[in-house]
């Protein structure tokens, strides 16, 4: 069973940066879809940015110029470069993964961006 496991949440202050990775288990790393998604307190859990199998992304308009999404196939990690971070960046981070109709999420990391 592929488990995807979360990393590199935290404090951080409003305009710092951070780095969220996601590991997945299994094989054919390179062909899955992977994104980020993000849940505020009292809020639905959005779309942050997606990266397809050929590489190609999508971002959110909210995060567009701050957040990079990107992918290493040999290490099986896709990666989530924030910058700039705004309060109302602060929110649990999920790793997400789709594979034809097989969807599956990582356990979320925190992200808290405040001073």
């Amino acid at each position: 069973q592929v488990q995807l496991v979360e990393s590199g949440g935290g404090l951080v202050q409003p305009g710092g940066s951070l780095r969220l990775s996601c590991a997945a288990s299994g094989s054919i790393f390179n062909i899955y879809f992977m994104a980020w998604y993000r849940q505020a307190p009292g809020k639905q859990r959005e779309l942050v940015a997606s990266i397809s199998g050929d590489g190609s992304t999508t971002y959110t308009d909210s995060v567009k110029g701050r957040f990079t999404i990107s992918r290493d196939n040999a290490k099986n990690t896709v990666y989530l470069q924030m910058n700039s971070l705004k309060p109302e960046d602060t929110a649990v981070y999920f790793c997400y993964r789709r594979f034809g109709s097989i969807v599956t999420w990582g356990q979320g990391t925190q992200v808290t961006v405040s001073s």
